[in-house]
């Protein structure tokens, strides 16, 4: 902070830097999937676990013809990229995951493009760290309140979804270029 009367003033921020939590989460249409806390280290080995075991627990409120008709993506975090991760998405999700070596690639620095990180991941960081948090447990408890706020705003959710095809085409237009300043 600059400042003439007091060169060591600071400012308070709500972040905190002292522990971590590493969660999954899903938008489908208007509904929040999720979160799921995963393992402070995410490895290849519990990613995948947490595919065999969690995620299909997780999308138990998803209704089969839905389930049927979704597309799985994540990005290219080393853990989501593991041979097995590839393989267990081939069979589970066959030509519909997205994501680094699977049928569909998604380019690589684009969290402009999916609602996840557009507009969830924004509004989740807003809920949760609009007070200060000093433990993990707190922190887990604000994720899990702000996940539940998030979940009960389903228009909410709708317009980011569907917001997506505009996203699509406004890049395009940009050649892949920024673009949202143009929406």
């Amino acid at each position: 902070m600059w400042a003439d009367e007091n060169p060591h003033a600071t400012v308070e921020s709500n972040f905190q830097l002292r522990f971590s939590v590493n969660m999954w989460y899903a938008v489908l249409d208007d509904q929040l999937i999720g979160p799921f806390i995963l393992e402070v280290r995410l490895t290849g080995e519990a990613y995948l676990r947490f595919l065999q075991e969690e995620l299909l627990r997780l999308l138990d409120d998803v209704p089969v013809n839905k389930r049927g008709r979704m597309y799985f993506q994540h990005d290219g975090a080393p853990p989501h990229f593991s041979r097995e991760v590839r393989n267990f998405l081939n069979y589970r999700f066959p030509g519909r995951w997205i994501g680094r070596g699977g049928p569909h690639n998604w380019p690589a620095r684009s969290p402009d493009l999916i609602p996840v990180d557009y507009c969830v991941w924004g509004w989740m960081k807003e809920l949760v760290y609009s007070v200060k948090v000093r433990t993990r447990d707190a922190l887990l408890a604000r994720i899990l309140d702000a996940a539940d706020r998030i979940r009960n705003s389903e228009r909410k959710l709708q317009r980011a979804t569907r917001s997506v095809h505009n996203r699509a085409a406004a890049c395009v237009a940009a050649g892949g270029g920024i673009f949202e300043n143009q929406l």
